[in-house]
């Protein structure tokens, strides 16, 4: 089986083919640094982060490339409000956000380009748009004649007479379509200026990723990513200037993913719902909110509040059980226990790698993952010693590496409550010999309650996270 992935363009699964054999060129969309990163640019950051890590595990070589937008009317704004530098503003959510996706054991891209960096080639393709006469200059500011593009509004699936001004997209009586976006803006007082052909000013957002794309990927790439709600007008805009002076296709595949909702809503500014990563990363490890995203469909909107947390807080100790050593008294599994292990870690590569070809669904391969706990559980249970349960935690190892989970910090606590649980048991063993059965059942209910399964053997009590 192939991997095969959902394209928003052509909206329908395809076999993945790079255009370079063996390597892929992916780009995907950072954030605009006006303010903290906040989980739904995790979310994002995750999804892509577990996609370039399979296709590394496929053996694919990945050139990663994500922008930082670090001149905008949005930073622009804060920073007038703030009375700081724009620049050094932007500079600190930079560093902000870059120790967040550490945090999060996000993999650095091969390359993190940002706008102010690429002035000279926005100029540049703002001059050979008006070459081309697809776009016009008005009193220094310079439009995208969108009517110029072919199949505007192909990834959108939206119809040019049909469209209205989207976000970031100002009405402007100087436009010759409404729908026309700008590819470079004149200076205002007190903004940050460059100077070109038509005067001081700044570069548009569209532009901005079309040009680090040029510059660190080439015309052509594989894989463009980002949240769904950048497909249009900023990917939309992409496609139009970026095609319009190459000829040729902008992207294979264009892989969006879905929004984070809080309490049923989409999070946002606005809204005021907004949870910023480092808020998140002070009560909960990094591997609880990979979880929370690897649990669904990366193109699926993704509820986030406490219920789901604590649920996939439950998830990760589940998965830790698999880590632990052998029972003390551990004198070997029976043969048959054995050869069901063996088996499930066989059945559990297979599955993992179908669910993750069929368009990197996560939920399906952490399924598989979690049949895996089970039967390294069960093995121990039955008195597997640490070499018997080597081969299968080792597959655990690397599958959930290739999720991108790391257990670290969580695996110290998990330590100390192992300890605790083994002093219950004991306490509970000793009732039972005592023959207070209420006591020990209700020791063993509220174990189950906090996800201990307690299973009693000729051999003695033993525990597991469920």
């Amino acid at each position: 089986m192939s991997l095969r992935v959902y394209n928003t363009l052509t909206r329908e699964k395809s076999d993945f083919k790079p255009i370079e054999e063996g390597k892929v060129r992916m780009y995907v969309c950072g954030p605009t640094v006006y303010d903290s990163a906040h989980v739904g640019h995790a979310m994002s950051a995750l999804v892509f982060d577990v996609v370039r890590r399979y296709l590394m595990y496929k053996g694919f070589e990945v050139d990663y490339v994500m922008n930082f937008t670090d001149v905008d009317d949005k930073i622009i704004d804060r920073a007038n409000r703030l009375g700081v530098d724009p620049f050094e503003l932007a500079e600190g959510y930079i560093e902000e956000f870059k120790k967040d996706l550490k945090d999060l054991n996000i993999l650095f891209a091969t390359e993190n380009p940002r706008a102010t960096e690429e002035i000279e080639t926005i100029i540049d393709m703002v001059a050979r748009l008006l070459e081309n006469d697809v776009a016009y200059e008005v009193d220094g500011d310079v439009y995208f004649r969108v009517e110029k593009a072919k199949d505007y509004g192909k990834l959108s699936g939206r119809k040019l007479e049909e469209m209205n001004a989207g976000s970031r997209i100002r009405v402007d009586e100087r436009k010759e379509n409404p729908m026309d976006f700008a590819v470079w803006k004149s200076a205002k007082e007190g903004e940050p200026a460059w100077d070109s052909p038509w005067g001081p000013g700044r570069p548009g957002w569209h532009i901005e990723c079309s040009a680090m794309n040029l510059s660190h990927l080439g015309q052509q790439i594989d894989i463009h990513g980002g949240g769904n709600d950048l497909i249009f007008p900023h990917h939309e805009n992409e496609i139009a200037q970026t095609e319009t002076i190459t000829g040729k296709p902008f992207a294979r595949y264009w892989m969006h993913n879905g929004m984070l909702q809080l309490k049923g809503e989409k999070m946002s500014k606005s809204l005021g719902n907004l949870v910023p990563i480092r808020d998140f990363l002070k009560e909960h490890t990094g591997d609880v909110m990979r979880l929370i995203v690897l649990s669904s469909h990366y193109c699926s909107p993704l509820t986030f509040n406490d219920e789901v947390i604590q649920a996939n807080e439950r998830a990760l100790e589940r998965l830790l059980s698999a880590k632990r050593p052998a029972m003390p008294d551990a004198n070997g599994a029976p043969q048959q226990t054995l050869q069901e292990l063996q088996a499930q870690e066989d059945k559990t590569n297979q599955e993992f790698i179908n669910a993750m070809d069929e368009d990197f669904n996560t939920a399906g391969a952490l399924a598989s993952i979690f049949d895996l706990v089970r039967s390294i559980n069960q093995a121990r249970a039955a008195g597997a010693s640490d070499s018997e349960l080597e081969s299968a935690q080792e597959t655990f190892g690397e599958l959930t590496g290739v999720l991108g989970l790391v257990f670290n910090e969580k695996e110290i606590v998990l330590t100390a409550a192992d300890a605790f649980i083994d002093l219950l048991l004991d306490l509970r063993q000793e009732l039972r010999k005592q023959k207070n059965y209420d006591l020990s059942d209700r020791i063993r209910d509220d174990l189950m309650e906090k996800g201990v399964v307690i299973e009693d053997t000729p051999q003695g009590s033993t525990w597991r996270w469920e």
